[in-house]
């Protein structure tokens, strides 16, 4: 039986994946680096390997990697204080969830983007805890977020899945020996979800594949 669902939140719940690409575009692109989407989904989405690694093949120091990577952390905030974009029934599927299993976000955002994203969503009240970057040691697609989720809230992964997605997400479900239902979205549709439990066109369809796990 599951007893919890543990939910990715870019590209899931809020769709702010083509506002971390922009942010990140603009500032490879002052030095000289060109990311495009293509390879933002590879290099990030996929490899969840940093977008950074364009500048430092051009010779970029990595001093000037981390002022480049506050200034995204800069820009990506300005967006974000604008209004972010709820995925199509995401509350509307967290309101039926809630009070019947326990559920949590496991995310690759730092804490500061998330409580800006979620300032204005109401989508925090349904979850029973949250990990952000800064709660564990290596980002997705290793399995530290959701083994460190496991870990501290007393979840069995058996008794577990996860809602992603991406490639890396899947991965670090995987990694961690949880089921993982695959929600892609315009940035990661072409992935190959090899090893999910399923892939769904949406988040209700993602519920009904929840409501059959649940009923077993």
């Amino acid at each position: 039986m599951i007893r919890a669902v543990l939910w990715d939140n870019d590209g899931v719940l809020v769709d702010t994946e083509a506002l971390y690409f922009d942010a990140t575009r603009e500032v490879l692109a002052s030095v000289g680096a060109e990311l495009t989407r293509d390879l933002f989904v590879r290099i990030s989405l996929e490899e969840g390997r940093s977008a950074f690694d364009l500048a430092r093949e051009r010779g970029t120091t990595e001093d000037e990697v981390k002022r480049l990577r506050s200034r995204r952390d800069e820009r990506y905030s300005a967006f974000l204080r604008l209004g972010v974009p709820v995925f199509d029934g995401a509350e509307e599927v967290l309101s039926r969830l809630h009070g019947r299993v326990r559920m949590g976000v496991v995310t690759s955002a730092h804490r500061e983007h998330f409580d800006l994203i979620h300032r204005s969503t109401g989508l925090v009240r349904y979850f029973d805890f949250v990990l952000a970057r800064e709660d564990y040691e290596s980002s997705k697609p290793h399995p530290d977020p959701y083994l460190a989720a496991l870990e501290r809230h007393g979840l069995r992964a058996e008794e577990s899945v996860v809602i992603e997605d991406s490639v890396r997400g899947l991965l670090a479900a995987r990694g961690a020996g949880i089921r993982c239902i695959v929600v892609p979205n315009a940035l990661t549709r072409q992935g190959r979800f090899d090893g999910a439990h399923a892939v769904v066109g949406n988040l209700r369809e993602a519920e009904t594949e929840l409501e059959r796990l649940l009923s077993e």
